[in-house]
């Protein structure tokens, strides 16, 4: 699950507690069988809060350049709609009429170094993944192939350092190539502060001719997905991208697979775990001041998990060599 949606996360000693000893999962397959009942009534429940298939983004005829947006987090902030913006709001949603046998929703943790998992997860007929993580080094365990990627306006900061030169914008835009036709989701409206990185990138995106399918997540979209939780006594404060991908997926995959997701410092064998597989961020999961609750929504899907409505790995794949 990635990290803080408006990118304010201040860095945080790692928790070095044992809560991970408490989430051991069998990582047989063998042990697990999707459920499909309990999937179908998940689904149904979830719409009662909100559609993926509308909620994924906003569309082209609900705004205009110049329209005047109050930011979710940030109620007394506002921003204008760009003509820029508008260019690249899709007509219909990117999720229209569609229906998929199996999701893999590839988290950002450490866990997933070594763990092979590359070839499983691109066997999947849809995956999503989180923040523009790098993938083409890291092929053999996280897979390479990326229908749907998210990309909060914080990732240019922390990980393209603001395109202060040509090097990182040309590193920006190669990534950007490299997702190819996929949809690029990027949670525009959520917080004050990353309007500028916002715009940026839809400039190099109109400017370079980019390949991908722009996507705005809905005004109400987060607050419809924390409410869900809420109601199922999963007491978040704010969803992570990860959790938020996972209850969108339920609209329209009848099988879920989640891989690197592990918000612990140690792994099931009590060795270290990188809070992202690709980069030396620290992070606190259990710090007060995180805008999320980690260890209590990876409870929520490992439970779910037990249950059979989706698979979690957290080890090794099977067949990995």
């Amino acid at each position: 699950a990635e990290v803080v949606i408006n990118g304010s996360s201040s860095p945080a000693v790692i928790d070095r507690s044992n809560e991970s000893i408490k989430h051991n999962i069998q990582p047989a397959s063998s042990k697990w069988r999707h459920n499909q009942t309990l999937s179908l009534r998940i689904r149904k429940q979830i719409l009662k809060f909100l559609d993926a298939e509308k909620d994924i983004s906003v569309l082209k005829g609900t705004l205009k350049p110049g329209d005047i947006i109050h930011y979710i987090f940030d109620r007394d902030s506002t921003m204008n709609v760009s003509q820029n913006l508008y260019e690249l709001l899709p007509r219909t949603s990117p999720l229209k009429n569609k229906h998929f046998r199996t999701c893999a929703i590839v988290g950002n943790s450490g866990v997933l170094l070594n763990s092979g998992c590359g070839q499983e997860i691109d066997t999947h007929s849809f995956v999503i993944r989180c923040n523009l993580a790098p993938v083409q080094e890291y092929a053999r365990d996280v897979g390479l192939k990326t229908d749907l990627v998210t990309m909060n306006p914080s990732v240019i900061q922390r990980a393209f350092e603001d395109l202060v030169n040509a090097t990182w914008r040309e590193k920006l835009l190669q990534r950007l190539h490299s997702l190819n036709g996929s949809i690029l989701w990027i949670p525009a409206f959520m917080a004050r502060g990353g309007k500028e990185r916002v715009e940026w990138v839809n400039e190099l995106i109109l400017k370079h001719h980019v390949n991908v399918r722009t996507a705005y997540p809905s005004l109400r979209l987060l607050h419809a997905v924390r409410g869900y939780w809420l109601t199922n006594k999963v007491h978040i404060k704010r969803p992570t991208t990860g959790l938020l991908m996972y209850t969108l997926a339920t609209r329209f995959c009848n099988q879920i697979y989640l891989y690197g997701f592990w918000p612990f410092p140690l792994d099931q064998n009590q060795n270290p775990v990188k809070y992202h597989y690709y980069d030396s961020l620290k992070y606190g999961y259990t710090s007060q001041a995180s805008p999320h609750t980690m260890p209590l929504e990876f409870k929520a899907l490992k439970n779910l998990h037990e249950q059979g409505a989706l698979k979690l790995t957290v080890g090794r794949c099977d067949g990995a060599t």
